[in-house]
């Protein structure tokens, strides 16, 4: 097993899962708690932007722009069962995680707007907020088939990654054909000996 997902890089996703469900789940009824979490939200979103800069190796986003040009080609060999092995994000995964950013920003920036005075009751403003709180449900579930499916076809737990921070090591290559190092993609391993659970 090799360390991949730092501590803070760990506690903050789930921390940020958390509140944005309770968000998700607290409005007009329970107002102080969705406000609550939604500020929450948005400290954990500049303290993801601040660990991106400056975190560990795999926290940072130095290949995110390499990793959403390889998207596209990563999707098309994804519909036969291709993967490859990344110890961090794989591409679609970096793509994920700039979306998600950015609706999470939309969204809790226009939650926050609608509680000031220039802006309460501005149409545009609330139904901003909604559009992009809906398109983040949206977005969580395709992030939760996307672990399964990865977790299926590259038969590793990534869920239990995500907690321990450890992934299973393999042999490197020596080069790519998508533009990472060999620090951040692993060779394609059709078969893996440990189980998924």
């Amino acid at each position: 097993m090799v360390m991949v997902w730092d501590w803070p890089l760990r506690a903050s996703h789930w921390a940020l899962a958390f509140f944005v469900l309770l968000a998700w789940f607290t409005p007009s009824q329970y107002d102080g708690l969705h406000r609550f979490a939604g500020y929450t939200v948005i400290v954990l979103i500049v303290f993801r932007l601040a660990w991106g800069l400056f975190g560990t190796h795999f926290s940072r986003f130095h290949t995110v722009g390499r990793r959403l040009r390889a998207a596209p080609a990563f999707l098309a060999n994804l519909r036969h069962g291709k993967t490859g092995r990344y110890r961090g994000l794989n591409p679609a995964g970096s793509a994920m995680l700039v979306a998600m950013l950015l609706l999470l920003a939309i969204s809790a920036i226009t939650g926050w707007m609608s509680t000031t005075v220039r802006f309460f009751g501005v149409p545009w403003v609330e139904d901003t907020h909604s559009y992009a709180s809906d398109a983040v449900m949206v977005l969580v579930v395709i992030h939760l088939l996307g672990v399964l499916l990865m977790c299926v076809l590259q038969r590793e737990n990534l869920v239990r990654s995500m907690f321990t921070g450890r992934k299973r090591r393999h042999v490197f290559p020596t080069s790519g054909t998508d533009g990472l190092s060999t620090k951040d993609r692993l060779p394609q391993v059709p078969y893996c000996r440990s189980a998924l659970f």
